[in-house]
């Protein structure tokens, strides 16, 4: 495999998906860091050189530059057990990757954004009209996830996924967006199954 660098900001929940994928997997990972919150990330020089789009994520392979954080995830993952054989079950991994860049990740993330990094106090008055529907899909997310694990002990399959991935990096610090875990048990105990992993690795503050 080339050598791969990880453009992050270590705080970000997308970024953290790729840093988990490759320490589960046993594979060496550099990384370069930026502040987000300085705009480091808007600069020409990044625009010209990392990413047009102004993002991270970023997972350079060489000389080549893959945006978007479960792309990369997939690309490092594939021929791994976090991948499942099955054509079914590799779709059920998508579909739950889909659900979490639609459904949970704009609610649950975007919250922990504001209310941590940026503060209610500082919020735009639109931002600020924002924050009951995203609460309420934010918490419908996480219901929907509670009554998926309540029979099981991983999304896909018997082990863990890039499905599990993908939902760990923003469900497990949801409480600095506001959200209760306590009221998602089946949640709750599924993210002490993650944190037990082999090669398990913290998200960076």
């Amino acid at each position: 495999m080339p050598e791969l660098t990880l453009h992050q900001d270590p705080r970000s929940g997308n970024c953290y998906k790729i840093a988990l994928t490759a320490a589960l997997l046993g594979i060496p990972l550099a990384t370069r860091d930026y502040d987000i919150m300085k705009g480091e990330t808007r600069t020409p020089e990044f625009l010209a050189r990392v990413n047009a789009n102004g993002r991270i994520p970023v997972l350079q392979i060489g000389q080549k530059l893959l945006p978007e954080s479960n792309a990369a995830c997939w690309y490092l993952a594939q021929g791994s057990a976090l991948v499942p054989d099955d054509r079914f079950a590799q779709a059920d991994v998508l579909r739950w990757m889909f659900f979490e860049q639609y459904n949970h990740e704009p609610n649950v993330a975007t919250l922990r954004f504001w209310l941590r990094f940026v503060g209610e106090g500082n919020l735009s008055e639109a931002q600020r009209a924002q924050l009951p529907a995203k609460r309420a899909a934010g918490e419908a997310a996480l219901e929907l996830m509670d009554e998926h694990l309540a029979d099981r002990d991983w999304f896909v399959g018997s082990g863990a996924t890039l499905a599990g991935i993908a939902l760990f990096a923003y469900t497990h610090v949801c409480g600095e967006g506001g959200f209760a875990l306590r009221d998602y048990p089946a949640v709750a105990a599924w993210i002490e199954r993650m944190r037990a992993l082999a090669g398990f690795v913290a998200m960076g503050s």
